[in-house]
C-alpha cells in the first residue's frame, strides 16, 4: 500500500498501533541487550516509513520497539572507506542522495533512489532500514544484490557479515537471526569501465514497481559481462547473468534471451497487473536495462 493511501486510510479509519513498550538506548551494546532479551517479540525503529504503517494497520504486534535514533555518535552520510562505501543504521536516504561523492561511488544507488518512494519518505527513511525491511519490490534491497553488496549484522554474540546474495530469502524476510539488528549495509566503490542502468514500471512515480530491473555491465577485453536483478516479479529479487554481450548488441535480440533466463518464474497476478503482463515487462525492462549498461560500460 501506498503511503498516501496509508495516511487517507489513518484519517477514515483513525488507525493506531497496538500498544508496545518503548525504549531509545544510547548505545549500541544496548540494543543488543535488549534484542537479546526479547528477540523477536522487539522490532527496531529507525527511519520508520515502513514500521509505523504496517504497526497502525495492526499487521505486526510487538511487544517493544527500540528507538535507535537516540544512539550516539553514529554516522549520517556514507563513508568511504578502502574501496568500499559503508552506510550506517541511520543514514537516511535523502542524505545518500544529497551526497556528493555519490554519482562516482555508487551510481546504481544513485539512479535507485531517484525511483525510490517520495523525498518526504527518503528523508525519514534509511538505506539500512529498507535493506533489512526486504520488501521484494523495493529498489535498494535490489541494487545491493546487483552489486555484491553485504550487510553486517550484530548481536550480543558479536557481528557476521551475510553476502547479498545470502541475506533475502522470502517475502519480508532475511537470514537476519531474532536477536541480531543491521549496523551496517557495503557496497563495493564502482570500478572504471562498469555501466549501471535501472528500469521500472509503477502506477504512478514513487509508488512499489510492478516490475523493475536493475543491470550491471564490466567491461572485459572480449565484450560486456552484463547481470540483471529483477525485483517486483518474486518473493525476492532474482539475479540472472546474460553473459558477455557486444557493444553493438540490440534491445530486441535481448528480449528472448532475457525471457528464457525467468523461464522458471512463477508469475504472480494481482490488481495491477496480469501474469502476461509482468512477465512481459520483465523481458522488455530488462533487455533495455542491459543495453544501456552495456552503452555505459563500452
Amino acid at each position: 500500500m501506498s503511503t498516501r493511501r496509508w495516511a487517507r486510510g489513518c484519517n477514515v479509519l483513525r488507525l493506531k498501533p497496538p500498544p508496545f513498550a518503548y525504549h531509545r538506548p544510547e548505545h549500541p551494546d544496548a540494543v543488543d541487550d535488549l534484542l537479546a532479551e526479547h528477540g523477536d517479540e522487539a522490532k527496531i525503529l529507525a527511519g520508520g516509513q515502513s514500521l509505523l504503517p504496517i504497526l497502525n494497520m495492526r499487521l505486526s504486534s510487538p511487544a517493544r520497539l527500540i528507538d535507535i535514533n537516540g544512539l550516539a555518535d553514529q554516522p549520517t552520510e556514507p563513508v568511504l572507506d578502502d574501496g568500499v562505501l559503508r552506510f550506517a543504521p541511520l543514514v537516511r536516504q535523502g542524505a545518500v542522495e544529497r551526497w556528493s561523492r555519490l554519482a562516482d561511488t555508487a551510481p546504481l544507488v544513485r539512479q535507485s533512489l531517484a525511483f525510490t518512494a517520495h523525498p518526504a519518505i527518503r528523508n525519514r527513511g534509511t538505506l539500512a532500514g529498507s535493506v533489512a525491511h526486504a520488501d521484494p519490490s523495493a529498489e535498494l534491497p535490489a541494487a545491493l544484490l546487483a552489486l555484491d553488496g553485504e550487510v553486517r549484522c550484530r548481536s550480543a554474540d558479536g557481528t557476521r557479515t551475510i553476502p547479498a546474495r545470502e541475506f533475502f530469502v522470502g517475502a519480508l524476510e532475511t537470514a537476519r537471526r531474532p536477536t541480531e539488528w543491521v549496523d551496517e549495509v557495503s557496497v563495493p566503490v564502482a570500478d572504471e569501465g562498469s555501466g549501471y542502468a535501472v528500469e521500472e514500471f509503477a502506477r504512478r512515480h514513487g509508488d512499489y514497481a510492478i516490475c523493475g530491473v536493475m543491470a550491471v555491465g564490466r567491461r572485459l577485453a572480449d565484450g560486456v559481462a552484463v547481470h540483471l536483478v529483477h525485483f517486483g516479479i518474486a518473493d525476492v529479487p532474482l539475479r540472472t547473468d546474460l553473459g558477455l554481450l557486444d557493444a553493438d548488441v540490440q534491445e530486441e535480440a535481448l528480449t528472448a534471451v532475457v525471457g528464457e533466463l525467468l523461464a522458471d518464474v512463477e508469475w504472480a497476478a494481482d490488481l495491477h497487473a496480469s501474469a502476461r503482463y509482468r512477465r512481459r515487462l520483465a523481458e522488455v525492462l530488462g533487455a533495455r536495462a542491459a543495453v544501456r549498461a552495456v552503452e555505459q560500460a563500452a
